[in-house]
């Protein structure tokens, strides 16, 4: 059976904008989103495509790291959920990681600390004995009305977190990464088409596009593959959390589909850019962004 994604989508009713959506602290609850976000549970069908293999992810917690830890396990593979400090969150995401029959480990904590980025490489090995899939998703943004409302300091914080711990992770897990393993960094549309109230976040993306395609180029040497998801809009903590109520609630409206993503929409990519499917694809940029043209 074939759906029109134009009428029939994830999520719960009224997963269209107007979402009746108020505003969150960041970094933002997931079980505070109104309308929850669909992540795959009553969903996604895994079919043992990475049995046997460990994935990290990081923002494993909520959002698009949610549905990606959920159809990891349901896959076949153990999974590493990385997240700041939402402890409720990565609870849930650890009970349906737990319940698809997998193993997880949950490490709370800033990755925009070098220290930290080492010691969740560390405790995946002394673990679960092997790394195999590294999802560099997690990324922090906050809007802003122009350049000189960025605050002190935000411009490195996001930075920090969004690319410089794509480094810290990627170089410390090098030397745990087997051949035909693989690492999936998560870019954004907005590395191609930049908005002015996100700009660090907006040059942040660009950044993780021009070392994920030189970084794959060298991978490629130990038989490990590098590729970029770019996403459009999608429906996760971080758009209420870091964007005025109103733009919260029209989330998406402007996308040729008149929706956000759920983040269920993107599982699947992650799975094939983790699994053996994908063994001829290094160094790509794939958009996921409801019609929205990636140069």
């Amino acid at each position: 059976m074939t759906t029109d994604p134009t009428t029939e989508h994830p999520g719960e009713a009224g997963a269209k904008p107007p979402f009746p959506q108020n505003g969150l602290a960041y970094p933002g609850l997931e079980s505070e989103m109104t309308p929850k976000p669909d992540f795959g549970e009553a969903t996604y069908q895994g079919h043992a495509r990475l049995q046997g293999k460990v994935g990290l992810i990081t923002g494993g917690d909520s959002g698009i790291g949610r549905a990606v830890s959920l159809a990891f396990a349901r896959e076949g593979a153990d999974v590493v959920i990385s997240y700041l400090n939402e402890e409720s969150d990565a609870d849930e995401t650890a009970r349906v990681v737990r319940e698809s029959g997998r193993n997880v480990l949950q490490v709370p904590g800033d990755i925009s600390d070098e220290a930290h980025c080492r010691s969740l490489i560390e405790r995946t090995i002394a673990e679960f004995g092997q790394l195999d899939i590294l999802v560099n998703n997690a990324a922090y943004q906050m809007s802003r009305e122009g350049i000189e409302q960025i605050p002190d300091g935000e411009w490195e914080h996001t930075f920090k977190t969004n690319i410089f711990a794509m480094y810290y992770l990627c170089k410390a897990a090098w030397p745990h990464l087997p051949p035909g393993s693989a690492v999936i960094n998560t870019a954004s549309i907005q590395a191609y088409q930049p908005s002015p109230e996100l700009l660090p976040y907006a040059a942040t993306k660009g950044a993780i596009v021009t070392f994920s395609k030189a970084l794959a180029r060298e991978a490629l040497h130990k038989g490990i593959r590098v590729n970029v998801v770019a996403p459009g809009p999608v429906w996760t903590p971080l758009i209420p959390a870091t964007m005025s109520e109103e733009k919260a609630q029209s989330f998406g409206e402007d996308s040729p589909l008149g929706r956000p993503a759920q983040p269920v929409e993107l599982a699947p990519l992650f799975v094939f850019l983790a699994s053996d499917e994908s063994r001829y694809i290094a160094g790509e940029v794939v958009g996921v962004t409801g019609g929205k043209p990636l140069p």
